[in-house]
């Protein structure tokens, strides 16, 4: 482990993820003692000496972001303490990122209020996934180095032979995503007309482009409830879909996931913790997160890993 002019640790929310970057590293997690005392509050020491170090966090704060993004500002904290020479904090999943501008009158942009506590709490670059907009590169004064899951996405997609597909974009603010996909792919683009009416309840209006007697794929990045994709789900088979698969990046899925929801089958990735189900397939971004550790690492271009 000394031998590594570089450091990985891990946070308490996905261990199994950065066991797996830690397995194409071809190193060990840095030895680390979290813990929770009665009250709550959260408990850190750093069991190896980081002195000079660069050093790397992995955290995924979900389904409980508050806890897990307070754990991970408490040890970047204790490593800038500890004389790290850098702090990468590897985000697969960057929570509050649904909140990243003004709709209306007197909300905040806690999106730009994480980036701050980061920078305060020490790290020096953050490494992160599929961000629910990219304008949150912007709100960081640091290196922000953007990775992409849709090559894997796509990969799997064509060695699963999905014939006669078209893309769906489950709402308008997915649109560049789905986009990206469609012209991997070599295919047609399709919308769902989408309107939010609030943080539990969406509404679907209409269906722009044509589905019928087609293979559906909707896609999306982050998926909380499900209810955006299970209305999409069916919009698409009253226009006549043939058949539903979905693509999601950050598979929260806290309200029971997809059942009933006309969905046949999911592709997700495991930049959050995801036990899998029937019908589901995992895609792993472990492979990508240790090649971009790799290159930063080295000071080799990370652009090169993906396509935007």
């Amino acid at each position: 482990m000394t031998e590594n002019p570089f450091m990985l640790f891990a946070g308490s929310s996905h261990k199994d993820l950065a066991g797996k970057v830690a397995q194409r590293l071809q190193m060990q997690l840095g030895q680390i003692s979290i813990e929770t005392f009665p009250d709550g509050e959260i408990g850190v020491q750093i069991l190896e000496n980081v002195r000079g170090k660069d050093v790397f966090v992995l955290q995924s704060p979900v389904r409980h972001p508050n806890r897990y993004l307070m754990e991970l500002l408490i040890i970047a904290d204790a490593l800038k303490r500890a004389s790290a020479r850098s702090i990468v904090a590897v985000i697969p999943y960057y929570a509050y990122s649904r909140q990243d501008r003004k709709e209306k009158g007197r909300v905040p942009i806690t999106a730009k209020l994480v980036a701050d506590l980061l920078e305060k709490a020490g790290v020096s670059r953050v490494l992160t996934m599929d961000l629910h907009t990219e304008q949150i590169q912007g709100f960081f004064n640091i290196p922000v180095d953007h990775l992409y899951a849709r090559p894997l996405f796509v990969q799997a997609l064509r060695e699963a032979g999905l014939k006669n597909l078209v893309v769906v974009s489950p709402d308008v603010g997915s649109n560049k995503m789905a986009r990206k996909f469609a012209e991997d792919l070599g295919v047609d683009l399709a919308i769902v007309d989408k309107r939010r009416v609030s943080a539990h309840v969406v509404e679907a209006s209409s269906l722009i482009g044509d589905v019928r007697g087609k293979n559906v794929l909707l896609v999306d990045d982050i998926c909380s409830t499900g209810a955006t994709l299970k209305i999409a789900a069916r919009v698409c088979r009253y226009h006549g879909a043939e058949s539903v698969c979905a693509v999601i990046s950050h598979a929260l899925l806290m309200e029971g996931g997809l059942e009933g929801s006309g969905i046949d089958k999911m592709y997700v990735s495991d930049s959050v913790p995801f036990s899998g189900g029937p019908h589901t397939q995992v895609v792993s971004v472990a492979g990508l997160f240790g090649q971009a550790i790799e290159r930063v690492v080295s000071t080799e271009s990370i652009s090169s890993l993906f396509k935007s």
